[in-house]
């Protein structure tokens, strides 16, 4: 799947995303769920089981996302 494809699809937080803080995110793909390391776009405490919206791709599986 190519990166930018990530861009615009929804998950939700399954490790705490905090500021400066790497989390964990499950994002939709390929007919199945994966798991990627995750920044917050805006700086802010992402808890386990937030909603998110993926806005930038960092390869090979690191995402930027900010809550939905």
């Amino acid at each position: 799947m190519a990166d930018n494809r990530l861009i615009g699809k929804t998950g939700r937080v399954t490790g705490r995303v905090g500021p400066g803080r790497i989390g964990e995110v499950m994002i939709p793909v390929r007919g199945g769920t994966e798991a990627y390391h995750a920044y917050s776009a805006d700086d802010e405490e992402l808890l386990t089981g937030t909603r998110v919206l993926v806005v930038e791709v960092l390869p090979p599986r690191t995402v930027v996302v900010t809550p939905v």
